[in-house]
């Protein structure tokens, strides 16, 4: 298993709030890698909101490589952080040449597109600069979009965060992912690191997902650019919350209806269920098989959490108005947030979607028993 850990606040937070609640669930990571998600950003970040930042590990060539790439499309540095990491970096984790988050300024060539083409031509390049990094191995691109920052690396989150100085006064963000890692693997791939994203929509997984095939398989033949990658099989939950949001034009209540359908004489009494049932016929190889927990933030910031029908593993909401949590286990919970009512906290059952909203005003339950119109 994994362990997960979001934070939504609205005063900017170091990643070192959840790298601490991670490190405090470490029973349930094995401290193979960590994944950080940061969006409502503060610092410099804050003024440079609308342009596109880029995450990644480089090496020396690959750096090069993307400098000139960049300059071709007409990209100019804005903005960025330098890492600057001791000689010897913690047991596990690779020696690397550089760490880069950096903010550009658009092409010129830009000005006067449409929103939708220019996140289309955002993606675009992102994927071609991850194809040119997996082909000479020089560059590992995670994220390339507006107020959005990603780390990942190899090695026990607290040693990493302390190697990489995450406590740094511009990584600090309003919205925080972070996933200790379970290493399922025989070899680490950081593509496979939790959290994934893709235009805005970004989603982290504790489970297993053994429909994985058939729901990568009927991604990829809606011919959107982005269903790519999955070196885990968790991504495809970042991609149906995409495909639900972005491409069917649903809120995220109806999230759980694609990926855990009621049962047929469940929809039957839902006043919804004519609705519901031609979703669930329509998107029915996106059912998933877990046990699953989801938790993720979409592009207005609000952040939800949803569990699959086996409800296996562990989550619950908590906090106080203008900060609020995800956990997997309520000890990282009560680390982030110790001051909150208790009394208040919530662990998700089956049917629900847990949401706190952007403004951070509350913890929003809603339930599949519910009519959709009530959620809106």
């Amino acid at each position: 298993m994994c362990r997960l850990f979001s934070i939504t606040s609205e005063e900017p937070q170091s990643p070192i709030v959840a790298i601490n609640a991670l490190d405090v669930m470490r029973e349930g990571h094995d401290g193979s890698g960590v994944g950080l998600f940061l969006s409502d950003l503060g610092g410099t970040f804050e003024e440079l909101k609308g342009a596109p930042i880029l995450s990644g590990i480089f090496t020396n060539e690959g750096l090069k490589r993307l400098d000139q790439f960049m300059m071709n499309l007409g990209f100019m540095t804005k903005h960025k952080i330098s890492v600057k990491t001791p000689k010897t970096p913690p047991p596990l984790t690779p020696k690397r040449d550089v760490y880069l988050i950096r903010a550009y300024e658009y092409p010129e060539s830009w000005e006067g597109l449409a929103q939708a083409e220019i996140e289309l031509r955002l993606m675009q390049t992102r994927l071609q600069l991850r194809r040119m990094g997996e082909e000479h191995e020089d560059m590992i691109v995670y994220s390339f979009w507006p107020d959005v920052i990603m780390i990942k690396e190899i090695g026990d989150p607290l040693k990493v965060a302390e190697y990489l100085g995450l406590d740094h006064e511009e990584l600090r963000a309003r919205v925080i992912l972070a996933q200790g890692r379970q290493n399922t693997n025989y070899a680490i791939n950081l593509y496979a690191c939790h959290p994934f994203f893709v235009q805005g929509i970004a989603s982290m997984t504790n489970g297993e997902n053994t429909a994985f095939v058939p729901i990568r398989e009927f991604l990829q033949s809606r011919g959107f650019p982005g269903y790519v990658g999955y070196q885990s099989d968790s991504e495809v939950f970042t991609h149906i919350a995409h495909y639900t949001v972005r491409r069917l034009g649903l809120g995220i209540e109806s999230y759980k209806h694609i990926i855990t359908p009621l049962q047929d004489e469940d929809l039957l009494a839902h006043p919804d269920g004519d609705f519901l049932k031609q979703l669930k016929h329509t998107c029915r190889r996106l059912i998933i098989d877990g046990p699953n927990c989801v938790m993720g933030r979409l592009p207005d910031n609000s952040i939800f959490l949803v569990q699959d029908r086996k409800k296996l593993r562990p989550a619950v909401a908590g906090g106080k108005k203008g900060v609020f949590v995800f956990s997997s286990e309520m000890c990282g919970l009560d680390v982030a947030i110790p001051d909150r009512d208790k009394s208040k906290d919530f662990q998700p059952m089956h049917l629900d979607t847990v949401i706190i909203p952007s403004d951070r005003s509350e913890v929003r339950i809603c339930s599949q028993t519910e009519p959709l119109a009530l959620l809106h």
